[in-house]
């Protein structure tokens, strides 16, 4: 087997996961040097909700913190998540903007692409991968696991066997909601081992407490390469910790080649981080605590959070206990998606819906309808047939790629904020977050003339050249 390679999530899912993604860049810098000497397989640090987060709440520019980070670390993979044919935002994209958007990616600095569909089915990933092989980027396609008597091992196996023939350069189990256990983790680590080429890849978290156990065990079976974080924003809603991983490898044939002493170094600036993350209240306690829920009902811990959120506006918190036990049967009546964005919001608010109205699918959400019509893409498993004509009728379901039916999107977008371009990575932050990215340039441009934002006359401005 010989030595593990680690991802460090500490500039991306960590702060993810456990403080709403408010790790600015000017964090990051002071120890990039240190990151990109410590002998990571790669970094993840950017993709997910990065990008969002950079533009509404940071003021920041997506791709100007990729670039620093890129110049500040020559050395070492950078990696993104990317959701396939969603790009980064929550619907799909035309085959222009996600071929440009990866084009950049890899211009500006993006080594690794961890390309998933929350379906898994793989049409909603092949124009990103097809992209990142024709730009050079490395192409690490994920399949999201998870759990119902569709998703057996053979189902991954299989899955795996058709992204590598795709042209994935890695194979990543995604374990977004914490469900895989270790000694199922060793046998389809095992199995995969055996059915692909590739190097394989395994993303966890710690919030039922299993995370260390699991990699352990994959290890073992054999995997090439897992996530983990570094320890101040390290396990519970995040990954486990690297510190911990690297000290129990040390000196075994797994041993990662890293110095526990240089990555302590750079967790205490890291510390300093966590620090000002829980004083402006993005980083709560309750992140960290092991709650196995997720176990008991297989809802990973932000749908949970969103459920009880929803109940709580309707004042019927009460309900909590019938909305879980509606949730599995939602999701086997839509042919048992994955709960991952946005299905794990889509099945949840159904759930949500059902129980409050006292009748089941008396109200439809449009997200259901359209998961339903084949609007996603194609569900794992069958529909109940009686289910979908009650929430859609005679609506046609389609069975093609969902974004056959976009037209090129490209020149409409730059029409529409060609006041705003600066440079051509702008047209790709409006595509993805239209209302937010013109906030963003209306900032941006304020900062260079330094006048207030809210005083600008964009008719009467003088544009740079």
């Amino acid at each position: 087997m010989g030595k593990v390679g680690i991802t460090d999530t500490i500039l991306r899912d960590a702060h993810q996961s456990q403080a709403a993604t408010r790790m600015r860049t000017s964090e990051m810098m002071p120890v990039a040097a240190q990151l990109n000497a410590a002998g990571y397989w790669s970094l993840e640090m950017w993709g997910g909700a990065t990008f969002d987060s950079c533009l509404r709440f940071l003021n920041e520019d997506p791709w100007e913190r990729l670039r620093q980070l890129k110049k500040a670390m020559p050395d070492t993979r950078l990696q993104m998540l990317l959701r396939g044919q969603n790009i980064l935002g929550y619907k799909h994209y035309a085959d222009d903007v996600v071929d440009l958007f990866v084009k950049k990616a890899v211009e500006n600095g993006i080594d690794v692409f961890r390309i998933f569909d929350a379906l898994n089915d793989p049409r909603n990933m092949e124009q990103a991968m097809k992209a990142t092989k024709k730009y050079g980027g490395l192409c690490e396609a994920c399949f999201s696991y998870t759990t119902s008597p569709v998703h057996t091992r053979q189902y991954f196996i299989d899955l795996a066997v058709e992204l590598e023939k795709m042209g994935a350069d890695t194979i990543c189990i995604k374990d977004m909601a914490n469900l895989l256990l270790p000694y199922e983790a060793f046998e389809l680590v095992k199995e995969l081992k055996k059915a692909v080429k590739c190097p394989i890849h395994l993303h966890t978290h710690n919030k039922s407490g299993t995370g260390d156990m699991t990699y352990l065990k994959a290890i073992e079976a054999g995997v090439d390469i897992v996530d983990t974080a570094l320890a101040p924003l390290a396990n519970g809603t995040a990954q486990p910790c690297t510190e911990s991983l690297v000290a129990t490898l040390q000196g075994t044939e797994y041993d990662t080649g890293m110095d526990i002493a240089e990555l302590n170094e750079i967790s205490q600036h890291f510390k300093g981080v966590a620090q000002r993350l829980k004083d402006d209240g993005f980083l709560k306690p309750g992140v960290l605590g092991v709650d196995i829920k997720t176990l008991i009902y297989q809802i990973p811990g932000g749908m949970f959070s969103n459920l009880l959120s929803q109940l709580e506006k309707q004042g019927a918190s009460d309900k909590l206990d019938e909305v879980l036990a509606e949730v599995p049967r939602v999701r086997e009546d839509f042919g048992y998606p994955p709960l991952v964005t946005p299905t794990s919001q889509i099945v949840g608010t159904q759930a949500v819906f059902n129980i409050l109205a006292g009748e089941r699918y008396k109200m439809v959400t449009n997200e259901s309808k359209g998961l339903l019509r084949g609007e996603y893409g194609k569900l794992p498993g069958e529909v109940n047939a009686d289910v979908r004509k009650q929430c859609i009728g005679d609506d046609v379901v389609i069975t093609h790629r969902p974004a056959d039916d976009i037209p090129p999107e490209l020149d409409k977008y730059r029409e529409e904020i060609k006041e705003y371009m600066e440079q051509e990575e702008d047209v790709l932050s409006y595509a993805l977050f239209p209302q937010v990215a013109i906030k963003f340039f209306e900032f941006r441009r304020a900062q260079k003339y330094g006048v207030d934002a809210d005083m600008l006359d964009s008719e009467n401005m003088i544009h740079p050249v």
